[in-house]
């Protein structure tokens, strides 16, 4: 049911524990496409070990650095389920995030949603308890600003189709948002904590 994009560039130290956040969803009818951008700190053979025994994960290595845009937008092609979520390779997702989200998405039939999501530091110290999105988000007002963490999203590209990425090496996911939102009227909120974003030096 959901096709799961994971870019990951010189994330060993956290890619472990992002996996296994996926591992430890209640809901569990998934595919995962971990992304390897080229990075230099052994993180590819540290995934391979870790994924090696469920075949619901893939591993593609890239052959050199093209950015976390160009490497989403590699997952978004292979994507073959209903719906898409995005997690990068140093964030963590909450365990009920996929159930309680893809529940609320085909209760409501909407095709676009994001989650409320909290701060933590490189160690996992909590820095920000609650970071709020709108209720509802529109073109118009998306260009006002990004409400949405990117490892909070998931849209259905049963409805919408395949909608990537902009070639672009900074800000990718606000300019993805962008154009979901001429696909569709609006996004929506759940208006729960189901994500923990990583900040992180550099």
């Amino acid at each position: 049911m959901v096709s799961i994009i994971i870019p990951s560039y010189n994330c060993r130290e956290y890619i472990s524990e992002t996996i296994n956040s996926v591992l430890n969803q209640t809901y569990s009818d998934y595919e995962v496409f971990i992304i390897d951008d080229k990075p230099s700190d052994g993180t590819p053979e540290l995934v391979q070990n870790k994924i090696a025994f469920d075949n619901r994960f893939h591993l593609i290595r890239l052959d050199d650095n093209q950015g976390a845009g160009k490497a989403r937008n590699i997952g978004i092609e292979m994507a073959a389920r209903e719906f898409i979520a995005f997690l990068d390779g140093d964030d963590l997702w909450k365990p009920t995030k996929l159930e309680k989200q893809i529940g609320f998405m085909n209760e409501k039939n909407y095709p676009f949603t994001y989650t409320y999501y909290e701060k933590i530091d490189s160690n996992g110290k909590l820095l920000e308890p609650k970071v709020t999105s709108p209720d509802e988000i529109n073109y118009i007002k998306m260009l006002k600003s990004n409400y949405i963490g990117c490892s909070t999203a998931i849209y259905n590209q049963a409805i919408l189709g395949k909608i990537y990425m902009p070639d672009i090496r900074k800000r990718q996911d606000y300019g993805l948002w962008l154009k979901i939102l001429k696909s569709t009227e609006k996004g929506y909120c759940l208006k729960e904590t189901l994500m923990q974003y990583r900040v992180r030096p550099g």
